[in-house]
């Protein structure tokens, strides 16, 4: 069976045990344990030892983000990395090289790679990450190092996602996931800009506090009357196919046909 689609993903610091066995046995769909920003660098060597210690054995899901490539610590990451359990994803910030991308590959084989866009140059190179090597898995945007490269605001990434959305779907990834929203005491802020990131094709984001995790949640499940729409649609067409017709008529008088099936069962797929 298929794995559900993931909706929530918790940030943890590398360096804290105590909180990652925390997240652990949260409701987060996917626990995101960091070795890079969150993590100090006369630290890192305790993260990773700590991660390779709590994350023995897991069996739910969880990616660990390492340092940036081109970084000093980033082999070490990838030594602590084998060391763990093989359903464990690699998280890979500041991404911008396809051929590195081979090179990461190669270094933690069969490992899911998690591909974050952090630059200019990034997200120019988008789909050829995106299809840089099979073990690619998802692309998504790292949009505070964007933000302060390009100058840009909120609006102005607007663009700049759906680019990440159309090169990973293109590539045949999962949808993307949003970037973190730092504002932790906003969920009415935080619910708005899940909004507009779902209406990109965003499925589902990343967070740094629990408490963000439902907000999320809510924001990209689909709601009763979507639903109902969905199973709609996929009732109609499949009655209008059986009795050799194209297109199918719902009972507000929309028209419908095969290429709108897809998409209502990707709807239906997110029902929880």
């Amino acid at each position: 069976m298929t794995a559900r689609l993931a909706l929530t993903y918790l940030y943890v610091p590398g360096d804290r045990p105590d909180r990652v066995r925390k997240a652990l046995g949260s409701d987060a769909d996917v626990v995101l344990c960091d070795l890079e920003d969150a993590v100090a660098p006369e630290r890192k060597d305790e993260a990773r030892a700590a991660l390779v210690s709590v994350l023995a054995g897991v069996e739910r899901r969880a990616q660990v983000r390492i340092n940036d490539l081109a970084s000093a610590w980033a082999a070490s990451d990838l030594a602590a990395v084998r060391e763990l359990p093989a359903a464990v994803g690699v998280r890979v910030p500041k991404v911008e090289d396809p051929s590195a991308v081979h090179e990461l590959a190669a270094a933690v084989p069969g490992r899911a790679l998690h591909l974050l866009v952090e630059s200019a140059l990034g997200v120019e190179r988008a789909f050829d990450l995106a299809r840089a090597h099979p073990q690619v898995a998802s692309l998504g945007l790292g949009e505070a190092d964007l933000r302060s490269e390009l100058g840009a605001d909120d609006d102005g990434l607007v663009w700049i996602r759906s680019r990440i959305v159309v090169a990973a779907r293109a590539a045949g990834l999962v949808p993307p996931i949003m970037s973190v929203y730092p504002h932790v005491d906003d969920p009415l802020g935080l619910a708005e800009s899940c909004a507009r990131g779902r209406s990109l094709g965003f499925r589902g984001r990343a967070a740094i506090h629990p408490r963000q995790l439902t907000t999320i949640r809510e924001a990209f499940t689909p709601t009763a009357a979507e639903l109902a729409r969905a199973r709609a649609v996929v009732a109609a067409v499949e009655s209008a196919r059986a009795a050799g017709a194209g297109t199918a008529v719902l009972p507000d008088g929309g028209f419908v046909d095969v290429a709108m099936v897809a998409a209502a069962r990707a709807v239906l797929a997110l029902e929880r």
